[in-house]
């Protein structure tokens, strides 16, 4: 594979997505990466998607929106994207756009973006880590959290931080669409959640003996 990118994207802006939009935008990322795999083509089309978001989706918002709606159809979306970027974009990613459009998934551009990134770090050995802790990690616990997600994924880990004061304690690591919750507040919710059912299963034992006797 060519050379890698040398400064890792930010995403901590990115709205929170259910585990069934990042599979489907795992599909995507993964034939976009694989088209350009084959082209011999992968670091410019990752460049040429980061100017796309960064020229296209943030400067238009109004264009990002009909892309989104679902008043528009696909075909004139494909149409739009044609007539916008067919001299400009190349060959694969104009493809790859189009065919977005033609399955109706440009309202999640942002989040194949992110994805592409995740697919194009594991191909050079790395992996984002979305960590959230209730206060800023300290350089050692930032190598303990490194050194955790290599020894387990075997891969280069790229933390990207965040300070959740809500979280109470404990931390939040998000790899792709997997997320491992260690913290205070989601134990608190367990607890609670167990402590309820159990309740239950005791209010339905009590009503069949009841029933029972009778």
């Amino acid at each position: 594979m060519e050379e890698a990118l040398t400064t890792p994207r930010k995403f901590s802006k990115l709205p929170t997505y259910d585990t069934g939009e990042w599979r489907t935008a795992i599909v995507y990322a993964q034939a976009l990466i694989a088209a350009a795999q084959e082209a011999g083509t992968v670091t410019p089309v990752i460049q040429e998607f980061d100017s796309f978001i960064d020229d296209v989706l943030e400067k238009l918002p109004k264009l990002e929106a009909v892309w989104s709606s679902g008043f528009v159809n696909e075909e004139a979306k494909e149409a739009m994207i044609d007539k916008a970027f067919a001299k400009s974009a190349s060959p694969v990613f104009l493809n790859f756009l189009k065919v977005v459009a033609r399955h109706g998934r440009l309202g999640m551009l942002r989040l194949i973006h992110l994805t592409a990134h995740e697919e194009y770090s594991k191909a050079m050995g790395r992996v984002r880590v979305m960590v959230s802790t209730a206060d800023p990690l300290d350089a050692a616990a930032e190598q303990k959290i490194e050194q955790e997600v290599k020894g387990r994924l075997g891969l280069q880990p790229v933390l990207e931080k965040q300070v959740h004061p809500e979280l109470i304690g404990g931390i939040v690591l998000r790899v792709g669409d997997r997320v491992y919750d260690g913290s205070i507040a989601t134990q608190l919710k367990r607890l609670r959640e167990q402590m309820i059912t159990r309740s239950v299963h005791e209010i339905q034992s009590r009503r069949d003996r009841f029933s029972s006797a009778v």
